[in-house]
């Protein structure tokens, strides 16, 4: 590992350096906000969406759900919104979860279905119910209530001729592909220096149905705590779940750690008390601070994330770690 942390800085800087030359995971303090940072190239589009609902003097919480919505209404995308894929049933079931720093709230909805913006759904049980989570019937009752735009959904005959056909010849759950890109996260630190975010996905391709990944979940998915940052994560749900591990990437920034060197620190203690090959794991981080610096990693070669703020809106490359990068705890091998 590098043996201080301005080497540790430079060392990642120049391996992400490479898909937006002189773009890098900030270090100093960024005076320009707000900053919003998400999962994946197509996340892009998401945070332009969400500084326009800014400049026009939207909250941080309007951003989070309007620049999510983005996603969700791409019908190219198929692991994010109504068009993503289904599960074993032939059902596309939803998650989503939106935090808000002030106050420390939260909502979330899991399973849903037949929901156009199931973000819009979280945020609604966050702001219109005494509850953080809503799942299946209930939550697809509750958002047709409150009014939010739907499709009709009969998945009942799809589920029974599944469960038939599933007695008479036992079924395999459809494997992942390493292409498969399933969430979009979103982080905004606002104009004030407080802070939102959002997860939305269809899941995993082939899942049982009732299947719930890590994207509704607070502390898995998505975490945030108004006083430290704000953490998202993408990648397999079961191993993010297991680990709490957008919780973890908080708490390694409350400890003083920067946003990257956060994500790279949860990646490195994950690894070392998960049976799983660190390629295998496939768990992605994006987090930024309460100082608006920002970053991310990934396992294998890591992932691309986007970073927006008033003068930029780009696409980086974050660092990746191996099975040969863990060392003890504290960081790498190398």
């Amino acid at each position: 590992m590098p043996s201080t942390r301005r080497q540790f800085l430079a060392t990642s800087s120049i391996a992400i350096g490479a898909t937006a030359p002189g773009l890098c995971a900030s270090d100093a303090p960024n005076p320009t906000r707000p900053l919003i940072v998400s999962t994946w190239p197509f996340g892009k589009a998401s945070n332009d969406e969400a500084l326009r609902v800014l400049t026009k003097g939207g909250s941080i919480l309007d951003a989070v759900e309007h620049g999510i919505k983005v996603t969700e209404s791409d019908t190219k995308n198929r692991s994010v919104g109504i068009s993503g894929s289904p599960n074993a049933a032939g059902v596309v079931q939803q998650d989503a979860c939106i935090m808000h720093g002030p106050g420390h709230q939260a909502g979330s909805v899991a399973a849903i279905e037949g929901i156009i913006h199931p973000i819009s759904a979280a945020r609604r049980v966050m702001e219109k119910t005494p509850h953080v989570m809503l799942v299946g019937d209930g939550a697809r009752m509750f958002a047709i209530e409150e009014g939010l735009n739907s499709i009709d959904v009969d998945s009942s005959k799809l589920h029974e001729a599944w469960r038939k056909e599933r007695a008479s010849k036992k079924q395999a759950v459809q494997k992942r592909s390493k292409g498969d890109h399933d969430t979009i996260a979103l982080l905004v630190l606002g104009p004030d220096g407080n802070i939102a975010g959002g997860c939305s996905t269809s899941g995993w391709g082939g899942k049982l149905p009732g299947r719930v990944g890590d994207s509704p979940i607070i502390g898995s998915g998505l975490y945030i705590d108004n006083e430290v940052g704000a953490a998202g994560a993408t990648g397999l749900g079961e191993n993010v779940m297991r680990h709490c591990a957008s919780f973890m990437v908080v708490d390694f920034m409350r400890q003083g750690l920067h946003p990257q060197e956060a994500c790279l620190r949860a990646i490195h203690r994950i690894s070392r008390i998960d049976p799983l090959a660190t390629e295998d794991l496939a768990i992605n981080f994006v987090a930024l601070d309460k100082k608006g610096r920002y970053g991310a990693a990934g396992t294998g070669t890591g992932f691309k994330y986007s970073v927006t703020t008033k003068s930029s809106s780009v696409v980086l490359q974050s660092p990746g770690v191996t099975s040969k990068d863990i060392g003890p705890e504290g960081g790498n091998r190398k």
